[in-house]
């Protein structure tokens, strides 16, 4: 991938023998980087914490679930995505208990953008003040990480019930400004709550200045955009920019059009598991762009034979 040189193994077994460094396999074990891909970064999406409704009793059990998974991989990720609706109302309590149970995560540092829920009465001021300091404008900001530039957006201010996203002026003039000192071979990741391409606008499912947004990226080789709000997985590529909508970790909604209005589905018991889950981003050696790995909280053949 762009800004990753070529993996040279510390223990300098891939320039052994291949027979004899397939006879000492402990030898790519003591290597993180020949474990597998260079770097993961797993993505939680629509928490929503606080919910207690049909289609889900206890989304905090599914969260919990989700961080057991995690903490199972074979090396610790450095940090973690949250792509919105942490919680259900903004309460402090649902706050408190999403943060007791990320606690238990192997990984402890979270990178946060919020939701509409997570904003509720007071315009995300509970919200920022727990997960968004040192954030500009309404929450966004951005950080590097091992030559990936990542920038979280906020795209939940001000917009009306089922109606579009909407990043405005100032956070559009403030992403323009940050990625102007980064070169085109620089992988960018952007994470926000709503699709910043339109996948359905009539259920707000889209983000209204969105286009402008996405012309500021044309110029670099690989993009990434996470997003969550729609509770199941969608996903385009169009040029260079790769979009990926997240599992939630709570409840799934209907596909686009299939119902009157998007909202809590209810499924079997058996199968709720299967269309819950959490999304890995995996910095792949000679791969131009990152790839995005989805991961239910239970195959569904797994769940058929429980």
């Amino acid at each position: 991938m762009h800004g990753l040189g070529r993996h040279r193994c510390p223990l300098d077994h891939d320039r052994r023998d291949p027979q004899v460094a397939n006879s000492q396999p402990g030898l790519r074990r003591r290597c993180p980087r020949c474990r597998g891909g260079s770097e993961l970064r797993p993505d939680y999406s629509d928490s929503h914490i606080g919910f207690n409704k049909e289609a889900n009793k206890d989304v905090a059990a599914t969260l919990r679930e989700a961080v057991a998974k995690i903490n199972t991989l074979p090396r610790t990720p450095s940090f973690m995505l949250h792509t919105g609706d942490l919680t259900h109302l903004a309460e402090a309590e649902e706050f408190d208990t999403l943060q007791q149970i990320l606690k238990s995560c192997k990984t402890r540092d979270v990178f946060y953008v919020p939701g509409e829920h997570d904003i509720i009465n007071d315009n995300g001021v509970h919200y920022r003040e727990r997960f968004g300091k040192g954030s500009k404008g309404s929450g966004w900001y951005s950080f590097d990480h091992k030559g990936v530039h990542f920038v979280g957006l906020v795209n939940v201010m001000d917009i009306k019930e089922g109606g579009l996203g909407i990043l405005g002026h100032d956070q559009l003039q403030w992403l323009e400004d940050d990625l102007k000192g980064h070169s085109s071979s620089t992988p960018i990741v952007l994470f926000a709550h709503v699709p910043l391409w339109t996948i359905y606008p009539k259920w707000g499912w889209g983000t209204d200045d969105s286009e402008q947004a996405l012309g500021y990226l044309k110029r670099f080789g690989s993009v990434t955009v996470l997003n969550g709000h729609i509770h199941q997985i969608v996903q385009k590529v169009e040029g260079n920019i790769t979009f990926h909508t997240a599992m939630s970790t709570a409840f799934p909604q209907p596909q686009a059009g299939t119902a009157p209005k998007p909202g809590p589905m209810k499924v079997p018991v058996e199968k709720l598991r299967s269309v819950l889950g959490i999304t890995s981003v995996n910095y792949v050696e000679g791969k131009s762009t990152l790839a995005v790995v989805d991961s239910p909280l239970m195959r569904s053949n797994d769940s058929e034979g429980r």
